[in-house]
């Protein structure tokens, strides 16, 4: 390794580092990647391995990262979660070592193809186009994602080394800007975090959502963390006690098994108590019991059901919560066996039961699942998955966001498996309809479909489907798609379908449009020619020449405003649009419907004269002062204001991010916002009047909206007052639950007020 220290040392000597110190990390960590290599290296290896480190040192010499370290340690981490959290070998080592290099600096894609040749070019090249997906307009962005998904059905190390990019970045993001990090933590819940999940890269996909809910719900994250570190100990403690009598029972199998107890993750947890209305403490399974077993491929079932069987004798299972991946593999490749048992202290607890091999596919994803394809019944799986994505791509109409979307629901959503009339499984995303299994069938059978018989029940179209569903399509000649077809499917090549069927119809009529605006054009004298479609295109602000000929022949536009139009030759001219506001008017939204100036307003909008803003408070989440926002410049609505955990953040921040201004509120105790709370407590006698006490008398807040449901000794109620801010709003919180017999106090999330 001397030699090794050597080489490194007379790369980074020349190097504008502050201290000795750096040059040691530098070579610590490149050592480190060296040894997770190890088995994995072939003759020659070594070599291409240092020339790559070379390559990428000298590349990103001058460059340091945000926190101010040498971002040389930035692609050595890439490709070391690449090799110990992924699994990827040598090539994608060196692919990672590159990564940043063709779009950072002056290394060209010629370069790395001369000196590594056009298989790692190649991979780099599709990480240069993914950096850029995020970054731009939407029709552009969804060009980039079509060619990351057309590398990545070519070559899905493109995929993996850019989630081991992700994951690296996530874990180093503090030292960013708060708006930098609330737009990467949005695109990472929003894209990241669910490809990592189709890819079966489990403890990434949550490790990804973890970080993300740290900087989009901080307080919340800090919270459930806290209570976690807390509650440690009593966990271990009934972990222990849950696995002590199975021990003995898995000894007599003479399997080798390994069981031991993992905590959920804090994502997963919140997002359980927002599902399911509860408090941390009411959350059942904060942790899974995992038991590995270590047999031969051949006995890989049978050893699973006989523990299952083993645990079961031990702990009552619940029928319903039993999930068997072992018959039908999740399309990403996992295999298991899930089940729910009541464990000591009549507690629920998840065990999932897994092979070695199951487990190394569930924790290393892809990658293992290629090392395991021989001989195994679920090898062609991705292989399908790759298949559908190439033929999602081949519709080239979709606008970027909406293309993101249908990716997201088609391909990174959790399945169901469901059966043909003679048996055979199929595979389709969660909320599939019977029109959804219709089209996956064949675009003919779907686009006839006017009914189905699921389990041999006649049903409708848009019946939504459930995993074990036997389902026979029935159709007509006589049927064909329509516009409210598209709100009953979620999969990317029903929706393509539909809208290119759709597409060829509106191209019909429109025909007759077309040749009704000829003759009217011809009645005042001017031609039909490109020039005057566009001014009428322009006019009534439509999208395309085929709109303004539909929109013509189903009477929507009727022409009669030809006649404001000037006749210069044979061309016509447009009339000026009237003034009808003034630009230097403000307005500030206030739900008290009263008018303010802006010197009493509460936004300070960073980079902009907030004289001259406009602003509107999302209704979507209500944001009050105190709250973490951003602002959002929306088309026809202007600027409106969210708070940063509001149900549609996420996607605005990771699909419009050049959109997004940075906003922030100013002290003011003047004006007052309305927002809603939920309130869940026993029915007591004159508990109405305590909370009205604390909100009128005590706290002196008015009160826009009282509603009290009374049902089987419990009370739910909505009240919505006027708040001046979210520290009057947490006060009032505070006192509310302080009261007996009240269980549950929350803020209106995803309604309006």
């Amino acid at each position: 390794m001397d030699n090794l220290e050597n080489d490194i040392n007379a790369v980074i000597k020349s190097w504008d580092l502050d201290e000795e110190q750096e040059k040691k990390e530098i070579v610590r960590h490149y050592r480190a990647l060296l040894r997770s290599l190890k088995t994995k290296l072939k003759k020659g290896d070594k070599e291409l391995l240092r020339a790559a480190f070379e390559m990428a040192a000298n590349a990103h010499k001058t460059m340091r990262r945000k926190s101010g370290e040498p971002y040389i340690l930035h692609p050595i981490a890439v490709a070391m979660i690449c090799v110990e959290e992924i699994g990827l070998g040598v090539r994608s080592t060196i692919c990672a070592l590159l990564h940043d290099t063709v779009e950072d600096t002056d290394i060209t894609l010629e370069d790395i193809k001369n000196e590594f040749g056009n298989e790692i070019a190649k991979i780099v090249d599709g990480l240069t186009k993914i950096s850029t997906v995020m970054t731009t307009n939407s029709s552009q962005q969804a060009e980039n994602f079509k060619k990351i998904l057309l590398t990545l059905t070519d070559d899905p190390r493109v995929i993996l080394i850019k989630l081991a990019d992700r994951l690296h970045n996530m874990r180093t993001m503090d030292s960013m800007k708060q708006e930098k990090q609330l737009k990467i933590a949005s695109e990472t819940i929003w894209v990241y975090s669910p490809l990592a999940h189709r890819m079966g890269l489990y403890n990434i996909k949550t490790e990804l959502e973890d970080l993300s809910m740290k900087y989009l719900e901080p307080d919340k994250y800090k919270e459930i963390a806290r209570k976690l570190a807390e509650t440690k100990r009593e966990r271990t403690k009934y972990i222990n006690e849950f696995i002590r009598p199975l021990k003995d029972k898995l000894a007599q199998t003479n399997y080798s098994t390994e069981i031991y107890g993992r905590p959920k993750s804090i994502h997963s947890i919140w997002n359980k108590i927002k599902k399911k209305g509860v408090s941390f403490e009411e959350v059942y399974d904060l942790f899974a019991i995992r038991v590995i077993i270590d047999v031969p491929l051949e006995i890989e079932k049978e050893a699973c059901w006989k523990v299952y069987s083993l645990i079961t004798d031990e702990y009552l299972p619940s029928p319903e919560r039993l999930r068997d991946w072992l018959s039908n593999p999740k399309s990403n490749g996992y295999e298991a066996l899930h089940t729910t048992v009541m464990g000591p202290q009549g507690k629920w607890v998840e065990v999932q039961i897994r092979t070695k091999r199951m487990n190394e596919i569930a924790e290393k994803g892809l990658a293992a699942h290629f090392k395991y394809k021989e001989g195994t019944s679920s090898e062609d799986r991705f292989d399908k998955w790759f298949v559908q994505i190439r033929e999602a791509l081949g519709n080239q109409q979709e606008d970027g966001v909406d293309f993101l979307q249908d990716f997201k629901t088609s391909f990174l959503a959790e399945e169901i498996y469901v059966y043909t009339p003679k048996g055979e499984v199929k595979m389709l995303p969660t909320n599939s309809s019977a029109l959804d299994f219709a089209f996956y069938i064949h675009t003919a059978i779907g686009s006839k479909c006017i009914g189905a018989k699921v389990n041999h029940k006649l049903v409708p179209i848009g019946h939504s489907l459930r995993s074990g569903d036997q389902i026979e399509i029935i159709t007509s000649n006589k049927q064909k798609p329509s516009e409210d077809w598209l709100n009953l499917v979620v999969t990317a090549k029903a929706k393509n379908s539909i809208k290119d069927a759709l597409r060829e119809e509106k191209k019909s009529i429109a025909e007759e449009g077309k040749y009704t605006l000829q003759r009217k054009l011809e009645s005042i004298g001017a031609a039909y020619n490109p020039y005057n479609i566009d001014q009428l295109v322009v006019y009534y602000k439509l999208p395309s020449q085929l709109d303004l000929h539909y929109n013509i022949a189903i009477k929507k536009n009727d022409l009669k405003d030809l006649k404001l139009f000037q006749v210069i030759g044979d061309k016509i001219e447009a009339p000026k649009p009237i003034q009808t506001s003034n630009e230097n008017e403000s307005a500030v939204y206030d739900p008290t419907q009263k008018t303010y100036s802006k010197k009493d307003s509460e936004l300070i909008i960073f980079g902009e004269s907030s004289d001259k803003i406009q602003y509107s408070l999302g209704k979507c989440c209500n944001p009050i002062p105190g709250d973490d926002v951003f602002g959002f410049v929306s088309t026809g609505k202007g600027l409106i204001i969210h708070r940063t955990n509001c149900p549609n953040a996420t996607q605005l921040l990771a699909n419009y991010g050049h959109r997004v201004v940075k906003t922030k509120w100013a002290k003011n105790k003047e004006i007052s916002f309305l927002t809603g709370l939920r309130i869940v407590g026993l029915d007591d006698v004159g508990v109405v009047n305590k909370i009205t006490n604390i909100i009128s008398g005590e706290l002196k807040i008015n009160i826009a909206a009282l509603t009290i449901e009374s049902k089987e000794g419990l009370f739910q109620g909505t009240i919505k007052v006027y708040v001046h801010d979210k520290d009057e709003l947490e006060i009032l919180v505070d006192k509310i639950k302080s009261l007996n017999g009240i269980q549950r106090v929350d803020r209106f999330d995803t309604e309006s007020v």
